[in-house]
């Protein structure tokens, strides 16, 4: 008796069910936590009201024309802008520098490694409780300006230096992943490259600029999208330290979107505001996307 014949149609079905099969579990998990909560709050940016018993009504484009009108708000993108700048670029050039010299054989290379990679497993909130000590007024940076004869900074009070205590917290929580991601970005450059330098009398600047920077673009681009959307959703380091204060000197977009939904319950308003940074971050990934695919 010979075995059943399938066209190559039946096997291409069989195989496509068989897809399905496997993927329907992610698909229903991704929906229900990813797609479901984005499609409900674009419908929360454009409706009013909140969750008692008067409910949520429509308003239409309302919350989008009180957010981009209103003060508060672009001072909160001021900030927003100015932080993450400020914390990204120095995120991704002191992990390089680092990742480069780890990189070379070195005396108790694999101590610092780990010693430079431990701020990245360390909670944020104890990051960041322990900063807000460091920085109080009658704390350990004030006192040992005091010891080197320098008058003692109000940090956590100013609105000038409040900010640079979150731009560092997070340059520190940062600094660890990047140079792992950046190690690894080294590992991909073969040696010869460097011999073949070396031979033609390149030093090490030339072998860094014409070399490294080349062969670590998919790398820098990687560690620039994951940066800046870590940057960009920053919460703690505020709720923890400043609280958005001094003035709302500090305060960041995703804080100033759990005041107005937490703090006000003006759900509707939040939304937009969420929406508008869902936004920058899909722009972020889409140029993520597009410079591997080039």
């Amino acid at each position: 008796m010979t075995p059943p014949r399938f066209s190559q149609k039946q096997l291409l079905d069989n195989d496509t069910v068989s897809a399905w099969v496997f993927l329907a579990p992610a698909l229903v998990i991704l929906s229900i936590f990813v797609l479901f909560p984005i499609f409900y709050l674009l419908y929360l940016s454009f409706t009013g009201g909140s969750f008692t018993s008067t409910g949520t009504y429509w308003v239409g484009l309302k919350n989008y024309r009180r957010l981009f009108f209103s003060p508060d708000f672009w001072q909160v993108i001021s900030n927003t802008v100015y932080f993450t700048f400020a914390t990204v670029i120095p995120s991704l050039i002191i992990p390089l520098g680092l990742a480069v010299l780890l990189n070379k054989s070195l005396l108790g290379r694999g101590l610092l490694r780990s010693a430079y990679f431990l701020p990245s497993i360390v909670s944020l909130v104890a990051a960041g409780l322990g900063f807000r000590w460091l920085f109080q007024t009658d704390g350990p940076v004030n006192s040992l300006l005091e010891a080197v004869g320098l008058e003692a900074i109000p940090w956590l009070g100013s609105t000038f230096w409040a900010m640079p205590v979150l731009i560092v917290l997070s340059i520190w929580k940062q600094l660890g992943f990047n140079m792992v991601v950046f190690l690894a970005g080294l590992q991909t450059i073969p040696p010869s490259r460097y011999e073949a330098a070396q031979l033609d009398g390149a030093n090490n600047w030339q072998q860094f600029w014409y070399i490294t920077l080349p062969g670590l673009q998919p790398t820098l681009v990687f560690a620039i999208v994951t940066t800046a959307i870590f940057t960009l959703r920053s919460f703690e380091q505020v709720y923890v330290i400043t609280g958005g204060g001094p003035l709302n000197s500090t305060n960041l977009l995703v804080y100033y979107i759990y005041e107005e939904a937490f703090g006000l319950f003006d759900f509707g308003y939040a939304a937009a505001a969420a929406t508008v940074l869902l936004g920058v971050t899909l722009i972020l990934v889409y140029l993520q996307l597009r410079t591997w695919s080039d």
